[in-house]
């Protein structure tokens, strides 16, 4: 293996590759996510794999979230960057809950996404992959909640009353 340093010159080339090895990850994952047939099943296959990265979680926690939280200690910007990746994965899983009908799409988006990044600083913290395989089950079935039919009570459905 050869030095690190002699592909990047200085350590903010080397943070930019990773961001932007990170970011072609997502848009291939956004990609592959975006040929299944239902919002439901491709916000469920976004936490199947999560889950199934759990030991990377165990870890590492959230690569990106551990990007994001080591580079917001700097002051030259790239936080910026990186903050693009968890608006572009929290935008992708808000038309995800608009398709579904939601109401409140953008707080369950935000709600689905910082659910993830909070197991996976458990996960990590407490090297225990089932936290994450858990925590996986229960967002399949407040996505499950949010997949039936409406029914009507008070003029609200109870699954748009449904929270993580």
């Amino acid at each position: 293996m050869g030095n690190v340093y002699y592909d990047f010159k200085t350590k903010n080339e080397l943070v930019e590759a990773a961001i932007e090895t990170r970011t072609r990850g997502l848009a291939g994952m956004i990609d592959a996510l975006d040929a299944l047939p239902t919002p439901a099943e491709r916000l469920k296959a976004l936490i199947a794999g999560w889950v199934e990265q759990r030991d990377t979680a165990v870890r590492f926690g959230c690569p990106t979230g551990t990007l994001a939280s080591e580079l917001d200690k700097r002051a030259d910007g790239l936080d910026a960057t990186v903050a693009t990746l968890m608006r572009a994965l929290i935008d992708w899983a808000e038309r995800q809950f608009a398709e579904l009908g939601r109401d409140d799409a953008r707080e369950s988006a935000v709600a689905l996404i910082a659910a993830y990044q909070g197991v996976s600083v458990l996960t990590n913290t407490l090297r225990d992959p089932e936290l994450m395989s858990t925590e996986g089950r229960r967002l399949e079935r407040w996505i499950d909640s949010m997949d039936r039919p409406l029914r009507r009570s008070g003029g609200a459905s109870a699954s748009h009353r449904a929270r993580p």
